[in-house]
């Protein structure tokens, strides 16, 4: 494929100013809306296809978090769009400001096979909400994910507004080397690097959503109960293939046991005795992160769990106790089904732990302390945080979610997704009417006016 040609195309398509009407984005993410409604069976046959992956699970993680997405943008967007007047100092007088969101133009999407219709979809929303025409790059790791993706778009989109370009490492080279007026991407930092120094030859901005070790501290004052279900659940959904999952605990001594004896109970409560027969329990993507991950399980003991099958991809839930903070496991993110845990005396040492690594795509913490809750929020950083819960933080639209650090830059999700694919660009209105000539030559004598008037 030409991609010089196709962004060509878009360019064209988008200087004729039709992605600039309200009432044409507003189709748009009808349109949208109604495809990921006509092909959500092939969808789930997909992404069972790649990842194994619960019906269910696709309902809640990728078709219901992509519906609600569009719904929120098409509720907002008229709000949005509407230029905002801005405050003008007085002596700027008479004259007014405003500040106008306009579209970028041509976007690239690049997204990842863990969720590869929600992160793919979500962004192509804020684009289409903004005005923009995009091309998305889906992963190449999830192929029957990337083929339904490219059929379902293609068929209800022109590719001079919305393109599907299928393909593997080679193809995002050539797309990188392309000027876009925004790049979106979502993957591992070491791929975020490369493509932010691509885009830097362009002067291409970027949000890049990334990844990292999501820590989850465990306090003593809590329902043991139900949170070792909610981050049982958070860990374990799409066999641990999430960015945002509890990456490791940091358990009080006291409690280690009991909580670790709530969390096998919990997997054998939604897995049963044998999660390898289990429908409700998915599959590692390919055999590279297969092989990668059962290395992770010589980092420590293996308090329950453990047992793979290379010819599935199949790794059971597993928990392992760390003697180290130096092993490989807890040097960078696991993305598996594999939950370290470390212990911790004082809460001052868990949060030492947390910040000695990079800073975190998210963080969670279990604790109906007030004021600990506080000290956490206050003495670390994190892309987000989730209280008393797993990974929901992600699904709110009120709530911009993204990275900081090596986890990321720029948020997204509701209004930051427009606000992303958006340029805020700021007028002032100056009135005809009168002229003041202070300002002008000769300035003989006019030092002490303008300094009583301007300060």
């Amino acid at each position: 494929m030409n991609y010089s040609e196709l962004l060509r195309q878009q360019r064209e398509f988008f200087q004729t100013g039709k992605t600039r009407s309200i009432d044409f984005r507003l189709a748009q993410l009808k349109i949208l809306k109604q495809a990921i409604v006509e092909y959500e069976i092939a969808i789930n046959e997909a992404l069972q296809a790649d990842l194994h992956k619960p019906v269910v699970e696709i309902y809640l993680t990728e078709i219901t978090v992509v519906k609600k997405e569009i719904d929120y943008a098409i509720k907002h967007l008229k709000s949005w769009i509407k230029p905002h007047k801005a405050a003008v100092p007085l002596e700027q007088l008479p004259g007014a400001g405003k500040i106008y969101p306009e579209p970028l133009g041509i976007v690239l999407i690049i997204s990842p096979w863990n969720y590869p219709l929600q992160l793919a979809i979500t962004p192509l929303v804020g684009a289409i909400a903004a005005g923009n025409c995009t091309i998305i790059k889906p992963s190449e790791i999830a192929t029957h994910a990337a083929a339904v993706l490219a059929k379902m778009l293609q068929k209800y989109f022109d590719s001079t507004y919305i393109s599907v370009v299928e393909g593997g490492v080679e193809t995002s080279q050539k797309l990188l080397t392309e000027k876009f007026d925004h790049i979106f991407f979502t993957g591992g930092t070491n791929v975020g690097r490369i493509v932010m120094e691509a885009a830097a030859k362009h002067l291409t901005p970027v949000v890049l959503e990334l990844g990292g070790k999501s820590p989850c501290i465990v306090d003593t004052d809590i329902n043991l109960e139900y949170a070792a279900k909610r981050i049982t659940w958070g860990k374990f959904i799409n066999a641990g293939q999430s960015c945002i999952a509890p990456d490791y605990l940091l358990v009080p001594e006291a409690i280690k046991q009991q909580f670790i004896e709530k969390i096998q109970k919990c997997i054998a409560e939604f897995y049963g005795a044998q999660p390898a027969n289990s429908p409700d329990y998915g599959r590692i993507i390919d055999r590279k992160q297969f092989d990668r991950l059962v290395a992770l399980l010589a980092d420590g003991k293996i308090v329950f769990g453990g047992e793979t099958d290379a010819e599935s991809r199949y790794i059971a839930p597993t928990v392992i106790e760390l003697a180290s903070l130096d092993v490989p496991a807890m040097q960078s993110e696991i993305f598996g089904p594999i939950l370290p845990v470390v212990t911790y005396q004082h809460i001052s040492e868990a949060i030492a732990i947390v910040n000695q690594g990079s800073k975190p795509l998210a963080l969670y913490l279990f604790s109906r302390d007030r004021n600990l809750q506080k000290r956490v929020l206050a003495e670390t950083s994190s892309g987000s945080a989730c209280i008393n819960d797993t990974v929901l933080q992600f699904v709110v639209p009120t709530l911009p979610f993204g990275g900081v650090g090596s986890s990321g830059m720029g948020k997204y999700h509701g209004k930051a997704s427009f606000d992303i694919f958006s340029h805020y660009k700021s007028v002032l209105y100056r009135s005809l009417a009168i002229e003041i000539n202070l300002r002008y030559p000769p300035y003989r004598g006019k030092l002490p006016l303008l300094k009583r008037i301007l300060g």
